[in-house]
């Protein structure tokens, strides 16, 4: 069974959240098959000190290099590269994450419309009863926004919001970012250490 993690990555704010997922499953030792949509390249360059290359060959060699990742451990594919094994429930990964991810990924996936590789690799995990978790990052939510997230809920979906708690006082945006990253490392079944855990003596 394929074991990757597919991870895609949309044009909502929140690149930091996309990116640090990614290190963290390749630290890890997890294969990752990434897609990142055109809005999320601009988002990502804007965002972030990162200014990432066109084609797809060339972000994984700049990403992989980025993540000091082995060989093999990142794939990247391009919205309408179709072949990609996420594209088919023959060989779809072991759960798929879009972090973060638009109202309009969020809308497309509910109405399981398949313009592209990321809605059908959504549409692939869906109905293979894969793990699919998206990190919506809007605010505030449309009552539409709010009937795809019930759909979504509905057809086996995690709706995972970019909404980082305080209780344990962070410092900086690297904190609030890891404390979303961490959730979905829990919900995907990934050992992390990104903070401690409600309950759990500081050290």
């Amino acid at each position: 069974m394929n074991q990757a993690i597919a991870v895609a990555i949309t044009g909502a704010s929140g690149a930091r959240y996309g990116l640090r997922l990614i290190e963290c499953l390749l630290g890890a030792g997890r294969e990752v098959q990434l897609m990142i949509s055109q809005a999320g390249r601009v988002v990502i360059n804007m965002e972030t000190d990162l200014q990432l290359p066109a084609g797809s060959a060339e972000i994984r060699d700049y990403l992989g290099s980025h993540f000091g990742c082995r060989e093999g451990r990142l794939s990247v594919f391009g919205r309408q590269q179709w072949l990609a094994p996420v594209a088919s429930g023959t060989n779809p990964p072991q759960a798929m994450v879009v972090c973060p991810c638009t109202t309009g990924t969020l809308a497309s996936i509910a109405n399981g419309i398949c313009d592209d590789l990321i809605d059908r690799a959504a549409d692939v995990a869906l109905k293979e009863r894969r793990p699919l978790i998206l990190v919506v990052r809007e605010t505030p939510f449309s009552a539409i926004h709010l009937q795809n997230m019930l759909a979504l809920t509905q057809a086996g979906a995690t709706i995972l919001p970019a909404n980082p708690g305080f209780y344990f006082r962070p410092q900086s945006v690297d904190e609030l970012v890891d404390f979303v990253v961490a959730r979905v490392l829990d919900h995907l079944g990934v050992a992390h250490e990104l903070g401690a855990r409600w309950g759990q003596p500081e050290n």
